[in-house]
């Protein structure tokens, strides 16, 4: 270990204990980020102003059951998402850790198409407009970015490469020489920066008015956020391909922002109707 380097801190991954009962940081992490965004997806809702037509697209009353559709969108495409994206050799020899959530992994690209799943049947189910729907999850999701991000530091996964930076940090079970911290990289782009940009969008550029628009948005940021951050895990992680410097996180990113391209020109090929911008 050098001098500069950063120790990580002695994390208890137990939050409560309550006899046998063990509550982990990590799933309060993902507690937290659903429930934030349901709350984020309530207020926008609540506010007209922003939707087409100054309507809300559905009614505030179902966010409840918009919550329950993306969570379980969430988590069971998220963690089949990791088991078949990143591991499934390892699955396959030990299948019944497939299950076991609570020791973390998690994919993002397989919890998006969980969720995308998920809006569709809660659209369906509601007769609302799918699009809708999804800008407004799209705008909660730098939420459970961010918390997700921090529970991937809790448990000390998805680090990036050695550094000789100053705030390299050593993580356990990774050696003794400082690594990127790239999941904070993460939390801090994906997470926070990202929750700005669209609430910008959102509330300045009325980018809800046009259904769709806010979903490529966030299709666009996640996905170039994603790749740059993956540069920082770009040695021994993850590779997509022993012969090329390209990560899992990027491959799967690219159709994600390439997506978000198509999402965005299409929106913009309807017409934009005159509007200010709202508080």
């Amino acid at each position: 270990m050098t001098l500069l380097a950063i120790p990580f801190p002695d994390i208890d991954p137990v939050a409560i204990a309550l006899g046998p009962v063990a509550i982990k940081w990590y799933g309060l992490a993902y507690i937290a980020g659903l429930a934030l965004g349901w709350a984020y997806i309530r207020n926008l809702l609540a506010r007209p102003q922003l939707w087409p037509g100054s309507r809300a697209p559905f009614a505030v009353t179902t966010v409840d059951d918009l919550f329950v559709w993306v969570t379980l969108g969430v988590v069971i495409g998220g963690r089949l998402g990791h088991v078949l994206f990143y591991d499934p050799l390892y699955y396959m020899a030990h299948p019944l850790q497939a299950f076991a959530i609570w020791q973390g992994g998690m994919s993002f690209h397989g919890g998006l198409l969980g969720t995308g799943a998920a809006m569709a049947l809660f659209a369906r189910r509601h007769g609302v407009p799918v699009l809708s729907v999804m800008d407004a999850v799209a705008c909660a999701a730098p939420i459970g970015l961010l918390f997700g991000r921090l529970a991937n530091f809790v448990n000390g996964e998805i680090v990036g490469s050695v550094t000789a930076m100053p705030w390299g940090m050593v993580f356990p079970n990774w050696g003794a020489e400082p690594r990127h911290p790239a999941m904070l990289y993460e939390a801090a782009l994906e997470g926070a920066v990202l929750f700005v940009i669209l609430r910008y969008a959102t509330h300045t550029r009325l980018t809800l008015r046009l259904p769709g628009l806010t979903t490529g948005l966030f299709l666009v940021g996640y996905g170039a956020v994603r790749i740059f951050c993956e540069l920082f895990k770009i040695v021994d992680y993850r590779l997509f391909t022993p012969e090329l410097p390209i990560t899992k996180g990027m491959a799967y990113s690219v159709p994600l922002l390439l997506l978000g391209v198509l999402f965005v020109a299409l929106a913009q090929r309807r017409t934009r109707p005159a509007s200010q911008g709202a508080s």
